[in-house]
C-alpha cells in the first residue's frame, strides 16, 4: 500500500483498523501484522517516546522528530495525531506544511484549548468554535492535495454535551473536514445519532477503560464508522507487561520464567528488517 493512499481505503465502503502508537517499533510491527494504515498518538507518543503523560507537554518539533522515525521504519498509510495544531491559524499552517513534507496521509486537530490534555480526561477546555472553524479552515487552505486528509476531532462531548459535539462537528465538515471525530463518545445510541445526522466520514477511537463503550470493529462499521481507531492498546499493554516483567526480574534476578512470553533475537530482528538489509549487502557484494 502506498503512503499517500488513505483515501482510497475510506472510499471503499468498508471500516479499516487502524491500530496506535507512539514508536517506530510499534507502527512497524502494526505494518508486519497486516493491518492497513497506523496512527501515530499524541497520548501513545509523550508516553513511548518522552515518558511523560499527554498533558500538553510535546511540541511540533518533537512530533516531526517522532513521525520522522515511524515514516522511515513503515510504508503504510499513518495518521497523526497533531492535538490542537500547537497554537493558532500560523501554527496549523506550519504543521500542515511539516506533516504533508513527511508523507504522512492526514492529520487529526482537536478543539481544545493549550494545554490540551487527552480525550479520555476529566478537566478539558474546549475552544470557541469560532476559532475552531478557523484552524480548520487554515488547514485545508494550506495542504497541497487533497490526498492529504483534515481530520476534525471534537472534545466537547464530556464538558458540553452531545448537542454541542454535533454542532462542532457540523461547522467543521462545511469547514472542509475530510473525517470527523467526536472523541469521548459515551454510548451506542449516541453513535447512531451521530453517523445519522451528520453527512461524511466519520472516525471512532476504542480507548480501553476511557469514557467510550468498548466495542468489535464489526459493530462499529455496521453503526457507520469507517475509521476505528485503536489508539493506546500497545502501550498500555506495554506498561503493563513490561512492569510485571521488572517487578519479576527484581524480586528473582532471573528471565527464563518469561521465554515464552519474548521474542527470540531471531524474531526480533527479522521485525526490525535485518534479513533485508542482509539481501541486499549480499546482492551489492555479489
Amino acid at each position: 500500500m502506498k503512503k499517500n493512499k488513505l483515501g482510497e481505503l475510506i472510499n471503499n465502503n468498508k471500516s479499516i483498523i487502524v491500530p496506535g502508537g507512539g514508536t517506530a517499533l510499534e507502527l512497524r510491527l502494526a505494518e508486519l501484522a497486516g493491518f492497513e494504515a497506523g496512527y501515530v498518538s499524541g497520548y501513545a507518543t509523550a508516553a513511548a517516546a518522552y515518558g511523560v503523560p499527554d498533558v500538553g507537554l510535546i511540541a511540533l518539533n518533537e512530533i516531526e522528530t517522532n513521525v520522522s522515525a515511524i515514516r522511515g521504519a513503515t510504508s503504510f498509510p499513518l495518521i497523526v495525531d497533531c492535538d490542537t495544531g500547537y497554537g493558532d491559524i500560523p501554527n496549523v499552517m506550519r504543521t500542515v506544511q511539516k506533516l504533508e513534507t513527511l508523507g504522512v496521509s492526514a492529520i487529526q486537530l482537536e478543539d481544545q484549548k493549550w494545554p490540551k490534555k487527552c480525550g479520555h480526561m476529566d478537566g478539558k477546555i474546549i475552544e470557541p468554535i469560532e476559532v475552531a472553524v478557523e484552524k480548520i479552515k487554515a488547514a485545508v487552505h494550506t495542504r497541497r492535495t487533497n490526498e492529504f486528509k483534515i481530520i476534525a476531532r471534537t472534545d466537547a462531548r464530556s464538558p458540553h454535551g452531545f448537542k454541542e459535539a454535533i454542532k462542532r462537528l457540523e461547522a467543521y465538515h462545511e469547514a472542509g473536514a475530510d473525517i470527523l471525530f467526536m472523541d469521548a463518545i459515551e454510548s451506542e445510541d449516541e453513535m447512531k445519532s451521530q453517523i445519522s445526522e451528520l453527512p461524511g466520514v466519520h472516525m471512532v477511537n476504542m480507548s480501553e477503560t476511557g469514557k467510550t463503550p468498548l466495542m468489535p470493529a464489526k459493530k462499529l462499521e455496521d453503526i457507520g464508522y469507517q475509521v476505528i481507531l485503536f489508539p493506546s492498546s500497545m502501550i498500555r499493554i506495554l506498561t503493563k507487561q513490561l512492569s510485571m516483567f521488572l517487578s519479576d526480574l527484581r524480586e528473582l534476578g532471573d528471565s527464563s520464567s518469561w521465554l515464552d512470553k519474548m521474542a527470540s533475537l531471531e524474531e526480533t530482528n527479522h521485525a526490525l528488517g535485518l534479513d533485508e538489509i542482509n539481501r541486499t549487502v549480499n546482492k551489492i557484494r555479489s
